[in-house]
């Protein structure tokens, strides 16, 4: 994956492990339920955000 983003490519990755969330990703988009419940960009990852956003409890 870390060659294909280097060419310049857009790769849409989905996981449940934060650490390989947070270490792999430029942005997060997170849902909940199927909604669109945030974007984080890498200067703004936090853990507990992502976990905050991804509950649903805006």
């Amino acid at each position: 994956m870390n060659d294909l983003a280097e060419q310049g490519l857009a790769i849409i990755m989905i996981s449940s492990d934060m650490p390989e969330l947070l270490g792999m990703s430029d942005r997060i988009v997170v849902l909940c339920e199927g909604k669109q419940t945030g974007m984080l960009e890498k200067d703004a990852f936090d853990q507990e955000r992502v976990l905050h956003l991804a509950s649903g409890n805006l």
